[in-house]
């Protein structure tokens, strides 16, 4: 199995893996709306233009394929798209076209405890998915990531303010990872026999503890501001009744999963310490 197609390329993580499958030597095709994002990183990789929304745009491209790699999905909705456009829709349309091509391994970014988050919109796509992956006949892998680091940077934005908000105690722990680490968990799976890979980084940290590191990384004193979970519940409330479908979505999983444990086995090594410190000096610039 030599011969990787990537779907959502120019993403956060899709670049990671690109990179990291370029690094190893892999043969690899883009699967890419606007090629102009890759095309001035000189990665020699074969790119593949389509509107994954659209079956018709999907035809052959995985013709030749051995496996496909897809971090489709949307964390902010536009184009008026839904998550079950992209999220479920999108990568259906992926998958019946790599059946087609005879593809021989999918290899899926999920979310962690996506099966118990199905009330919001976000999981519910995303597991509507994972469902036609498991009975679609091929191989497949479903990778379960805690969160990234580029979902915290709202602690970062936060602490550069001169306040941090939690809900609750701030005693919830995660371990988020890396993009650069989760790529190559992900490539990793590409010849591994796990149906399912929960992954999270190297470190465990409770949301004081993140706090921490963002009020260090920017040379502020530590101000936190405990917010009573009944204040999230009515936030939750006023704007699902006010809000659009799609500016709606994003609040309700972050909303969610601030409120639960988000912790799984630790991979990597980057650290969100270095991360914060990166963001430092790319606003510096």
């Amino acid at each position: 199995m030599n011969k990787i197609l990537v779907a959502g390329a120019t993403g956060y993580l899709g670049m990671h893996i690109v990179k990291n499958l370029v690094d190893r030597g892999l043969h690899t095709t883009a699967l890419v709306r606007t090629p102009s994002k890759f095309k001035d990183l000189n990665l020699p990789v074969s790119l593949l233009k389509a509107e994954v929304t659209n079956p018709l745009s999907l035809e052959n491209c995985c013709d030749g394929i051995d496996v496909v790699i897809s971090t489709l999905g949307i964390t902010k909705q536009t184009d008026g798209l839904s998550y079950m456009d992209v999220d479920f829709q999108a990568n259906l349309n992926l998958l019946n076209e790599a059946k087609r091509g005879g593809v021989k391994k999918f290899i899926y970014i999920s979310v962690l405890h996506g099966e118990e988050l199905k009330a919001l919109q976000i999981c519910k796509a995303k597991e509507k998915f994972v469902e036609e992956l498991k009975k679609s006949g091929l191989d497949y892998c479903i990778i379960r990531p805690s969160g990234f680091f580029s979902d915290i940077t709202e602690f970062y934005n936060m602490a550069e303010k001169g306040r941090i908000y939690l809900f609750g105690n701030g005693q919830l722990k995660s371990n988020p990872i890396h993009g650069d680490d989760l790529a190559k968990v992900c490539i990793d799976s590409i010849n591994g026999d796990t149906k399912e890979v929960e992954v999270g980084g190297p470190e465990i940290l409770s949301q004081i503890d993140i706090a921490k590191i963002a009020f260090e990384a920017v040379n502020k004193p530590l101000k936190i501001t405990f917010i009573p979970d009944w204040i999230r519940r009515v936030i939750l409330r006023t704007s699902k009744l006010l809000l659009s479908t799609s500016k709606y979505g994003p609040i309700e999983f972050f909303m969610n999963v601030m409120v639960i444990e988000m912790s799984a086995p630790m991979y990597g090594k980057q650290t969100l310490k270095d991360y914060f410190l990166s963001l430092n000096n790319e606003r510096s610039i």
